[in-house]
This record gives C-alpha cells, sequence and structure tokens, in this order.
C-alpha cells in the first residue's frame, strides 16, 4: 500500500509546521534579483485602487496591469439593474463572483458568488444583471475586448492600455497617486 501511495503521489500537503522564512537554494538568484518582481499586494482602501466610472451604471477597480502579456485584473462592479455592452474578448477571461449575479444573454448559466466562469476567445456576449442591487465579480483577462453597439457596429477595443489609461486619468483628474502595485 505504502508503495502504491508513493506511486500516486501519496503526500496530502507539504511537510512542515514552522512558522519561518525557509532559503531555498537557487541556481540563478542574480538573475531573479536582476529581473523579478517582487509579489504585490493591494488591500481594500480606495486610496490603492478607486472606483473608476465605466459608464452611468457601472465602475471598475483596477487590481493588475501586465503590460508584457497584455493581462489585466480588476473588479466589476455594476450598482443596480443593467447592462455591459457586447463584446467580443481576443483572449482568455477568468472570472468569479463577487456579490450579486450576474449572466450573459447568450448563455443559459447564471454566476453567483463563488461560482468560476471562462469565458474564451471569439465568441460575443452581452453581459447583463438582474439583480436590483448589481453584482460585483472579479475578472482576469487577457487580450483584447472589442466593444460593439446595438447594431453590430464595432465601437472601441479595450486591452491592458485602454485600462490602465482608464485608471491613470481618473487618478489625475481626482488628485490620487498612481498606485504602482498594481503594475506587473
Amino acid at each position: 500500500m505504502a508503495t502504491q501511495e508513493k506511486q500516486l503521489g501519496g503526500m496530502k500537503a507539504p511537510p512542515s509546521g514552522a512558522f519561518k522564512i525557509v532559503n531555498v537554494p537557487e541556481a540563478h538568484q542574480n538573475m531573479l534579483d536582476q529581473y523579478c518582481i517582487a509579489g504585490t499586494y493591494v488591500g481594500p482602501s480606495e486610496e490603492e485602487s478607486p472606483w473608476v466610472p465605466f459608464g452611468d451604471n457601472a465602475a471598475i477597480r483596477h487590481l493588475a496591469f501586465d503590460v508584457r502579456n497584455n493581462v489585466y485584473a480588476n473588479v466589476l462592479w455594476i450598482k443596480s439593474k443593467g447592462v455591459i455592452g457586447t463584446h467580443k474578448h481576443r483572449g482568455m477571461v477568468w472570472a468569479i463572483g463577487l456579490e450579486g449575479s450576474f449572466r450573459y444573454l447568450e448563455y443559459d448559466w447564471v454566476c453567483r458568488p463563488g461560482d468560476f466562469i471562462t469565458e474564451f476567445p471569439g465568441h460575443a456576449h452581452t453581459l447583463v444583471t438582474d439583480e436590483e442591487d448589481g453584482m460585483k465579480a472579479f475578472f482576469w483577462m487577457q487580450g483584447a475586448n472589442e466593444f460593439y453597439d446595438e447594431d453590430g457596429n464595432f465601437v472601441e477595443t479595450l486591452d491592458v492600455w485602454w485600462f490602465m489609461n482608464h485608471y491613470e486619468t481618473y487618478c489625475k483628474e481626482n488628485g490620487i497617486a498612481i498606485n504602482k502595485q498594481l503594475y506587473l
């Protein structure tokens, strides 16, 4: 039995009980020291990342911008019953529902707090919330989002550069310091 567990990866959790920093050997420590960015932290304060208006009934709290990979993370807040226009992703999207619920007109599921969704490149969809108190969801997105009007006409592309500009313009207009922790 022990041999079989070993073959199947029998370890249940890393063996440790020490609350201490462990110095782990690294063959290329000088490269890590020179080029790696340390982990970042963004707390709940709006001084660290304010709610930036996104249309009349929504706001975005920006959490990360990765210009090397065109990746950005944020919390989308639709404040009451409403819709985010039809859009098409050109990269992957991962999301977790935080408050309320939302759905896409084109799909038959509803995302609620704790639910996890993925969106794949290429499909157009329209995000709505039917909740009187709206919704909040965490999104991790890669690539561009193309937005379209009610007639299917292209309106604008939103990518990491658009989201950075969205954040920085709002901060400058409102005297809020740019939080460099958001930039990976």
